[in-house]
């Protein structure tokens, strides 16, 4: 009979079982064998310069691919590097698998290399974690953890796999490979709250659809489309909700931005939220008026009614949801409301679209932008990474799916997220162009990714928006401090282009308005990883600082 070991298991369920391409991480001792086999069934592994990027790029393929991603860790440092991705998903409910090596469970307290209690520190923040002790059940555990991070709401999932369970063999007839991946099963709210929902939109006079990460998660496009068409309800998208239906559909009010829509939710008098938390970017919900009817979907019942409480909770998968309350709904036609309401945001953004349109010096981000904007187009996938940064990133507009992510940071808020994410967009999305908006603080913590990059072939363009400091930080201590007690704050004019050259890359250095356009041509054209630093206003800063700033301020 055959014999197989546990690494060449573990590559052959992910390829066979549940159709896994490419994986992300770093080599190490303590798992040689799934590396070995990985190769052995046609596994992509892409390798990274640290494990937080195998981490953040495993979390984006789940949003991009729509389906898990899966990193390799190895023990010890290379868990402990991973574990910013991991919270960073967990935190933004993405189905992350991650495959971690550990020490040799015959060396346990004898202070083997990288020993460390590795389950103590991540069950916190995943969903499930567990470790692997027999062989014979690594498929069961991989389908458990596939099965995890998929159900219900998503997140990250942790399998640890010891060498002396990876490196060793067992014959193939003792052990239970899985027909299928994975199943998942969908749960449906209750008929008399779906007649009780569709009764308050059928009789809303300034309805407002607002659709967060579970929209897109769902891969609701179809059930949103049929909902939104038929019910005249104007929307916006945010965050992996982005581009599920594109930013110029007729009932789109996606123009007025984040801040009009901060000004507009006020005026409505039904919202419908779908797949969105009411965490602190909406303020917890205390936008939201009194009057206001409030329609709740969410694949998470706790979620129903945190932070604000809903007239009425729906709880089930949001595509199936929106397919149950479109046969409810009466046809409408809210296109006079729809005009109002982006008539309002215009006057909120008056700055920011006479900006979008004036040449500046030092240029001015907003306008930055608008000229990247003009070059790339709309077919193509926007990753923004930074403070202030990820907020002008919103001006970006799209006909893709999750086409503009400038919440990559999650409700995690960590940086360096933009680089790993925009490789994971290429990857899965290889006939796409991708364009990466970093701050200069962000792009330092994952800049040696370009060597990645080179050696894998991912052409990307990344976008410097540079303004030698840490900008919200500086901002939001010019507030609360002062200009002139500034404290790790400010960075400088630093080269970041020559680094990505030094690495094999393109890079190219802008001071003036008239040197974008040409620097773009040039970017794409080069075929390679490119990297355009541009010098922007340092005195330029976004309404989400002073958002930041009170929300941390202490009375």
């Amino acid at each position: 009979m055959a014999v197989i070991n546990g690494g060449h298991l573990v590559g052959k369920y992910l390829k066979e079982v549940e159709k896994v391409d490419v994986v992300f991480g770093i080599s190490g001792g303590h798992i040689e064998a799934m590396l070995d086999g990985f190769t052995q069934y046609g596994i992509r592994a892409v390798d990274v310069r640290h494990e937080q990027a195998a981490a953040m790029m495993a979390h984006a393929w789940s949003v991009y691919a729509g389906k898990p991603g899966v990193c390799f860790l190895t023990a010890g440092p290379g868990f402990a590097n991973g574990l910013t991705g991991i919270a960073n998903a967990y935190l933004d409910n993405a189905p992350l698998v991650v495959l971690c090596g550990r020490h040799p469970l015959r060396d346990d307290l004898k202070g083997a290399l990288q020993e460390i209690h590795q389950m103590g520190i991540v069950r916190p923040i995943t969903k499930w974690a567990a470790t692997c002790f027999d062989i014979r059940r690594i498929p069961e555990y991989l389908s458990l953890a596939f099965r995890y991070a998929t159900q219900g709401r998503p997140g990250p999932v942790f399998v640890e796999l010891p060498p002396d369970i990876l490196s060793v063999g067992v014959e193939e007839s003792q052990v239970t490979m899985p027909a299928q991946p994975a199943r998942q099963y969908r749960m449906h709210p209750d008929d008399q709250d779906l007649r009780a929902a569709a009764d308050l939109i059928n009789n809303a006079r300034k309805p407002l659809f607002l659709g967060g990460s579970g929209v897109g998660l769902s891969s609701a496009s179809e059930s949103l489309k049929k909902f939104i068409e038929k019910t005249g309800i104007p929307f916006i998208l945010l965050n992996y909700g982005r581009g599920e239906l594109p930013d110029d559909h007729p009932n789109s009010v996606m123009e007025m931005g984040n801040l009009g829509l901060m000004f507009g939710i006020g005026q409505t008098d039904v919202i419908v939220a779908a797949g969105l938390r009411f965490n602190w970017t909406l303020q917890s919900g205390q936008l939201i008026p009194p009057s206001v009817k409030l329609v709740r979907i969410d694949i998470d019942p706790h979620e129903l009614d945190r932070n604000c409480r809903a007239t009425v909770g729906l709880a089930g998968d949001i595509a199936s949801v929106l397919e149950q309350l479109t046969a409810q709904v009466r046809e409408n036609n809210h296109s006079g409301w729809s005009e109002t309401l982006k008539a309002a945001g215009r006057s909120v953004l008056d700055y920011e679209l006479r900006m979008r349109e004036t040449p500046s010096r030092p240029i001015h981000p907003v306008r930055l932008v608008a000229q990247i904007q003009k070059f790339v187009g709309e077919n193509a996938i926007y990753v923004a990474d930074g403070g202030d940064t990820s907020y002008f990133g919103l001006g970006f507009s799209t006909r893709e799916k999750q086409g503009v992510i400038a919440t990559s940071a999650g409700l995690f808020g960590c940086l360096g997220t933009g680089l790993p994410f925009g490789m994971a967009a290429k990857l899965a999305r290889p006939e796409k162009k991708v364009l990466v908006l970093s701050g200069d603080g962000s792009f330092g913590f994952n800049a040696m990714e370009f060597d990645t990059m080179v050696r894998h072939d991912i052409p990307l363009v990344c976008v410097i928006n540079n303004d030698c400091a840490w900008g919200m930080i500086k901002h939001s201590q010019e507030l609360s401090l002062g200009c002139d007690r500034l404290a790790c704050a400010e960075l400088g004019v630093i080269h970041y282009e020559k680094v990505a050259e030094a690495l094999g890359g393109h890079g190219e250095f802008v001071t003036k308005d008239e040197e974008i356009l040409p620097a773009l041509t040039r970017a794409f054209a080069s075929g390679k990883p490119a990297c355009i630093n541009v010098m922007t206003d340092p005195k330029a800063t976004s309404p989400a600082t002073p958002l930041f700033y009170q929300s941390l301020k202490m009375e």
